[in-house]
């Protein structure tokens, strides 16, 4: 007769635990406790990083265009030679 792996112990406990705390109170507190972050998160209006760095890169385009029509601006205003 095999012994078990080390590994197979511990996914075999960790399956075991998981189950208990699913019957338990515990997995009511955890399901609750997840619903209310996520509500929290929806409040704070959060973005994804996909969305942050979609805007930071506008906003370097929108930089980039008010400097050229600042120097425009400026250009125009000198007065003729």
């Amino acid at each position: 007769m095999s012994r078990p792996t080390p590994q197979a112990l511990i996914a075999d406990l960790q399956s075991r635990l998981s189950e208990l705390l699913r019957k338990s109170p515990a997995g009511d507190l955890e399901r609750n406790l997840r619903a209310v972050v996520g509500q929290t998160f929806q409040r704070l209006d959060l973005v994804t990083r996909d969305e942050f760095d979609a805007q930071l890169e506008r906003m370097a385009r929108l930089q980039e265009r008010v400097a050229e029509l600042e120097k425009a601006l400026e250009e125009r205003s000198k007065p003729p030679l």
